[in-house]
């Protein structure tokens, strides 16, 4: 790290090293030094064939929630997913994936995504949003394509003075 000069108030060379450290991380793979083991996934990636799809903002009304006045009255939940689904177009060459067949069956369908979301909040309540984002990479982890799944869930009206409370989990298929 860069030396600073001795004559900076104190604050100036703090931000100088909080911006470092924040400008580090952004161009790492791994969240930061500080937290070993907390890589983040490349969804799109040509030496291992796959391509990044994703559902974003998808805001559904859900029962979910631990408290009483939860259990009476749905709410809102936003979702986002980020998919690593195998790229067949790209398995043959991977220095220059070539354009697959336009068809939908070879394919991840993100329709199909939307709807078990849709249909996992229509089969009752759900506790937790820790449950709910599982369950969800579940019910995608059954198509073998999808390699690596985020789900995020939040519960956007939760807190005043916040814009939303949830959970991202990760999973992948063996």
């Amino acid at each position: 790290m860069e030396s600073f000069s001795s004559n900076l108030p104190i604050w100036e060379g703090l931000s100088q090293i909080f911006l470092a450290r924040v400008l580090r991380s952004c161009t790492k793979t791994s969240v930061s030094a500080e937290m070993p083991g907390m890589e983040q996934a490349r969804f799109a990636d040509t030496a291992r064939a796959t391509r990044h799809m994703f559902i974003r903002d998808l805001v559904l009304d859900a029962s979910i929630g631990v408290h009483q006045h939860e259990r009476r009255a749905r709410q809102r939940v936003r979702i986002n997913i980020d998919l690593a689904v195998t790229d067949e177009a790209a398995a043959g060459n991977l220095s220059r994936p070539a354009v697959g067949h336009d068809d939908l069956a070879r394919v991840v369908d993100y329709e199909t995504i939307v709807n078990r979301a849709r249909d996992l909040l229509a089969t009752g309540h759900v506790q937790l949003v820790e449950t709910l984002a599982e369950r969800l990479a579940e019910a995608c982890l059954t198509d073998a394509r999808i390699r690596v799944i985020r789900v995020r869930v939040e519960k956007l009206d939760v807190f005043a003075d916040a814009a939303s409370a949830g959970v991202e989990v990760e999973r992948r298929n063996s």
